[in-house]
């Protein structure tokens, strides 16, 4: 009866955990306002899949091959089971330890200890003194209660690293999913730059035959044809740059996609348009970032893991309560080895009394962490809420240099052509017709590098407010894929719970 009520006790004081239970800061507590600085569409858009709005089926393609393939996804996913592994070792210190023990002993006496027979006809025969067999068999357990919470405030502390790792493989995802649709834009960008200078060539070998033509006919001096030439070999030589960029952003596309650089060189030479979606899209309020931004999350997992640790710290200034048992058995044979058992418990506690301050001072070094974790919380919700101001302006800026380079280069292009006509007419020379055709590849390239930037300012928008993957779940672990080195990506759960209040 009285082991029994010890049991009880301990059981109830089981029950307790010291420290300071976790509770979700609110928008108003992270300096979240109710709305942007800058223009923003009240309704926030689905945008799981935000590259389905460009319409382009390779940059679709791209995007979902890099989700499977890319590298740093997989190290992600490793990261990420492991964090499941010390959640699950974490639990396992909630359960009793059991283990078991089985021996077998032989016994021969090598010398001496023998016995003497006289047989009837008198003669004395030595014998030796024989071996014994020993069998024994054992079960043991432990059990460290933590009464105090320790335990339980461990697991609470596992588990929200494990949701926070969960959330950087979704930050992670977003990232190389951005850096997918940025160099494809990019590289789409250059394919147009490309296009602009080899027409712009093409026009300014005809200026060229046609100036010689009027200086062999002596209706203008030689300038005319070396102006021609000079103005020719300065747009000849931007394209080797152009196709040195080209092919950076086309090599970082394979290495995204978890292949060689070349690997998409043959897929995407042919020239396609900049990829745009439509220009509009609902931002929502800034309180939904702390739903659909994934670092978010993981901050504020973050936070609450580290809110644990302080109880973690606190209990162990209290005692520790120790529970153990045994139960053994030993015999001379197998046939009688449950006729004698023996068996054990034990409980202690242990109490610290002295250790010069340094219990005392984990404590507060986990409080220091759990202030630095609330910083870093509200530091990246503040962050969160600039990218999307700026992808907002960027893009409205974009969009405004795009709808002006359109009318230049109308303009420009109207320009070259009247310039060039009254050229061969000889009604203006050559220098009002070369700085008319610079003008016109301006304005072409100043129109492409206005759509590229339109389109990087939609990814960087769509990204900052969190789209590419399904806000209302917590990434899971997946099990290991064979053979080592396939990569594989979490198994979302299905749960809707937000992460704050998973317990």
């Amino acid at each position: 009866m009285q082991r029994a009520r010890a049991l009880f006790l301990a059981t109830a004081l089981a029950g307790c955990s010291v420290g300071p239970d976790y509770r979700p800061q609110s928008p108003a507590e992270l300096g979240v306002p109710a709305g942007f600085s800058v223009p923003a569409a009240p309704d926030a858009a689905d945008l799981t899949r935000w590259w389905n709005r460009f319409d382009d089926p390779v940059l679709g393609r791209l995007v979902e091959q890099a989700a499977g393939a890319n590298t740093d996804l997989a190290q992600s996913v490793a990261r990420l089971r492991q964090a499941r592994e010390s959640l699950l070792q974490s639990r396992s210190q909630l359960l009793p330890t059991v283990s078991g023990s089985t021996g077998y002993q032989r016994n021969e006496n090598l010398r001496g200890g023998g016995r003497s027979f006289t047989l009837p006809d008198g003669t004395v025969v030595d014998t030796g003194g024989g071996g014994t067999n020993s069998f024994s068999l054992g079960l043991s357990a432990s059990w460290q209660v933590g009464i105090f919470g320790e335990l339980r405030r461990t697991v609470e502390a596992t588990r929200a690293q494990y949701e926070a790792a969960g959330f950087d493989y979704a930050a992670v995802l977003l990232s190389v999913q951005s850096e997918v649709a940025r160099n494809y834009v990019i590289a789409r960008g250059l394919q147009a730059q490309l296009a602009n200078a080899r027409a712009s060539l093409a026009i300014q070998d005809d200026n060229l035959d046609i100036a010689g033509f009027r200086v062999q006919a002596g209706l203008v001096s030689s300038l005319d044809s070396e102006q021609a030439r000079s103005q020719r070999a300065q747009t000849a030589a931007t394209i080797p740059s152009l196709e040195q960029q080209y092919n950076a952003a086309v090599s970082r596309l394979g290495v995204l996609t978890g292949q060689a650089p070349g690997a998409l060189k043959p897929e995407l030479a042919a020239t396609r348009p900049i990829p745009l979606a439509p220009a509009t899209v609902g931002i929502g309020i800034p309180a939904d970032i702390l739903r659909r931004r994934p670092d978010v999350r993981s901050a504020e997992r973050a936070l609450a893991a580290a809110t644990a640790q302080i109880g973690v710290a606190k209990a162990r200034l209290y005692p520790a309560l120790a529970i153990t048992g045994n139960i053994n058995t030993n015999a001379t044979s197998i046939g009688n080895i449950g006729d004698a058992i023996t068996g054990g418990l034990f409980a202690g506690l242990t109490q610290a009394i002295f250790n010069g301050g340094r219990l005392r001072s984990a404590v507060r070094t986990q409080e220091a962490a759990a202030d630095a974790a609330l910083a870093a919380y509200k530091g990246t919700v503040l962050l969160a809420l600039e990218d999307i101001e700026n992808a907002i302006v960027a893009l409205t800026t974009a969009q405004a240099r795009t709808r002006e380079f359109t009318v230049a280069l109308d303009a420009a292009n109207n320009s070259a052509i009247l310039s060039r006509s009254q050229y061969r007419s000889g009604l203006t020379d050559f220098t009002t017709l070369n700085q008319q055709e610079t003008a016109l590849l301006s304005a072409r390239n100043g129109l492409t590098q206005a759509r590229a930037d339109a389109a990087a300012a939609q990814v960087a928008l769509f990204v900052a407010l969190g789209g590419g993957w399904d806000a209302t779940t917590v990434p899971q672990a997946p099990p290991r894929v064979l053979p080592a080195g396939t990569n594989a990506r979490p198994v979302p759960v299905t749960t809707t719970t937000p992460a704050s209040e998973t317990r």
